[in-house]
């Protein structure tokens, strides 16, 4: 059949062809089977005329929702002047005018001393420029990570990332990346729960002034404040402060990836806000391009010693994407949505720890503002001498799968792929979070019962 003569009008029409043309890299398609027709707010409507409340939303890169106002506005203001749409590095005044928002989000103190990289269009090459940065600056090689983190999926990024599966074929990594345990209370990597933080930034100020620890000087700490691909485990607030000292006390630069964080998911602008803290080096992606593809690095002007195409990518000018985070900053700070979403988090975490008693299978409900993760648990088998239970995937993907069935969107993380993940827009409303909590109600007392738990 010509291209030109198919119809697509249902979602299986268009899933079989993705099927036959796709990557088998693919991954999303796999556990949310859906087209989409239309989107608006927090609603999807698929081909056949089904609507979803999506709570993934892109991942977190939709702040606004789907096809908000003042986006749509600002990208057709874009189109009516005539601008490029594509400018490398050359500056418009679409660029200036989002840079001028960005810093006055930014805390004083950091903007005042900031400079900004534009990227490729994803947090994955803004995390590589952030790498470069810092060896370039300080002449070291060595990168410290943290076990769970997510940086993304380039060569690169996989080297300082903890997850293992997109690994396991990939030979050659990038040397010289040591990775630290993270401060993870309900599978406390030390073994005690609740106080594993003070264990961590012992054993890493440790490491650090340890001449015989096997590491050489790093050029860098690189740290999610709250992990996101890692099951939305939040670090404690003591813990960033004393990594904070920790690096600060070294002169290691410090790296504080926001590509999931930013823009208010966590009820601060910015997360690293919550300790009361600064980065050497920031890294925004997702939302911060206002639902379009857009990457920038905001550092410290001292580390600014790379030469001229240290760092270089065709697609670093979107016009239309800047200006759609330019207009989404001013509305996320003019509407005090980083407030909403604290309000917003606290009920949603307050909701789900009272389905947690009536239900069998939640271990832990976690996380910061709209960044919250749910993890399933086997109540049928031991728990640990801490009382945590068996992680168990095979139901978290039921849960989604049942939760998928009442049109609800939800993604599956974490460690043993056991965390169910809710990342709204940040304009998600109080009915429409307990629209969203009664389904995931129905979906998981469904799915107990046939996994015989109930």
């Amino acid at each position: 059949m010509e291209l030109a003569a198919r119809t697509y009008s249902r979602n299986e029409a268009l899933l079989q062809m993705q099927e036959q043309r796709e990557s088998n890299a693919r991954s999303y398609p796999r556990r949310l089977p859906l087209a989409i027709k239309r989107a608006e707010g927090i609603y999807i409507t698929d081909m056949d005329g089904k609507q979803y409340i999506d709570c993934l939303a892109g991942a977190g890169t939709l702040a606004l929702g789907h096809n908000h106002d003042v986006v749509r506005e600002a990208i057709e203001n874009v189109l009516q002047s005539y601008l490029p749409l594509h400018t490398l590095d050359l500056t418009t005044p679409v660029k200036e005018a989002f840079i001028d928002e960005l810093f006055t989000s930014l805390p004083q103190s950091f903007s005042e001393k900031a400079k900004i990289q534009f990227c490729g269009p994803t947090g994955g090459d803004a995390i590589e420029a952030a790498l470069k940065l810092v060896k370039t600056a300080t002449g070291n090689r060595s990168i410290l990570s943290f076990q769970g983190g997510y940086h993304g999926s380039t060569h690169g990024t996989l080297s300082i990332s903890g997850t293992l599966g997109p690994k396991k074929n990939i030979h050659a990594l990038v040397p010289d990346a040591h990775f630290l345990p993270y401060p993870y209370e309900y599978r406390c990597p030390f073994g005690v729960g609740k106080e594993g933080h003070r264990i961590s930034s012992t054993y890493i100020e440790n490491l650090l002034d340890d001449p015989e620890s096997g590491i050489v000087t790093p050029a860098g700490v690189i740290v999610e404040v709250v992990q996101g691909e890692g099951g939305s485990v939040p670090a404690p607030i003591e813990w960033l402060k004393e990594l904070r000292r920790i690096t600060k006390e070294r002169n290691i630069p410090l790296i504080i990836d926001e590509v999931q964080t930013g823009i208010g998911r966590t009820g601060k602008m910015f997360a690293f806000e919550h300790a009361g803290i600064e980065p050497d080096v920031l890294v925004l992606s997702k939302a911060v391009g206002g639902s379009l593809p857009l990457s920038v690095v905001l550092y410290d002007r001292q580390l600014d010693k790379w030469e001229p195409g240290a760092h270089i990518g065709t697609f670093r000018g979107n016009q239309m994407a800047m200006a759609a985070g330019q207009a989404t900053l001013r509305y996320v700070k003019e509407n005090q949505l980083p407030q909403h979403v604290h309000e917003m988090g606290a009920y949603v975490t307050e909701q789900l720890k009272s389905i947690q008693k009536q239900v069998l299978s939640i271990g832990d409900v976690r996380g910061r503002g709209l960044m919250i993760g749910i993890e399933i648990i086997n109540p049928a088998k031991q728990p640990n001498q801490h009382g945590s239970y068996p992680a168990y995937s095979e139901l978290a993907k039921k849960i989604q799968q049942e939760c998928f069935k009442r049109g609800l969107i939800l993604e599956v993380g974490g460690r043993f792929g056991t965390v169910i993940r809710l990342l709204p827009p940040l304009i998600i409303t109080k009915a429409q979070i307990d629209e969203v909590l009664d389904r995931f109600y129905e979906a998981i007392t469904n799915a107990e019962i046939q996994f015989g738990l109930r």
